[in-house]
């Protein structure tokens, strides 16, 4: 009977597999920026945990680069970085929301449908590549838009965090139908994940 080996899923990963393990890493140290934020009021935290969603999305081109180029493809790489793309470009982008203000009832659903979206989209693209690749190795299109677009939306709250337009000031102010908080600058939350759930073709490079 054979032993099992120690670290034997460690020895499993490719080498782009470690910068996707880098793009989830990334993700994780942009939660903890805002918590931080969300502590000290100190701006600049805001400012790293949209740094640390940019260099994942860094990571995140790398890996796919790497592995094309080393023609290394995998179930189990696949998988990785769809749940490194979950953490860096879902629940990430919608703490930061959360963190420079959209703290009200009809924000929090907003913001949570945003994730359920991004992890809808990319649970339908691993079901899909197969079929979407046509029995080739390669995809040829995507189906919604991309979860790492979310980065967009991270730049636009860097760009309102470095203006001052973060909390109390944050832009489009609060409207309040039946006594709950909304935030109108998180309906482009709602706009993206409508995107990506959508059946959008564009073409992958």
């Amino acid at each position: 009977m054979d032993r099992p080996k120690p670290f034997s899923l460690i020895r499993d990963f490719h080498l782009a597999d470690w910068f996707t393990l880098a793009n989830a890493a990334c993700g994780v140290g942009a939660l903890f920026s805002v918590m931080t934020y969300l502590q000290t009021d100190a701006v600049h935290h805001v400012y790293f945990a949209c740094a640390l969603v940019t260099a994942a999305m860094v990571f995140d081109v790398l890996d796919g680069r790497i592995a094309r180029g080393r023609q290394l493809h995998s179930v189990l790489g696949r998988e990785l970085d769809s749940l490194a793309d979950v953490i860096s470009f879902g629940v990430a982008p919608a703490a930061i929301a959360y963190g420079c203000g959209m703290q009200g009832l009809y924000d929090r659903v907003v913001l949570v449908c945003f994730v359920a979206c991004g992890v809808s989209r990319l649970a339908r693209y691993n079901v899909t590549a197969e079929a979407l690749s046509a029995g080739g190795d390669k995809v040829r299109f995507f189906e919604g838009t991309p979860i790492p677009t979310s980065l967009v939306l991270v730049l636009m709250l860097a760009v309102a965090a470095w203006q001052g337009a973060i909390g109390p000031h944050l832009w489009f102010g609060v409207v309040e139908p039946l006594g709950f908080q909304l935030h109108p600058l998180v309906l482009l939350f709602a706009v993206s994940g409508a995107l990506m759930v959508s059946r959008i073709r564009i073409p992958k490079p």
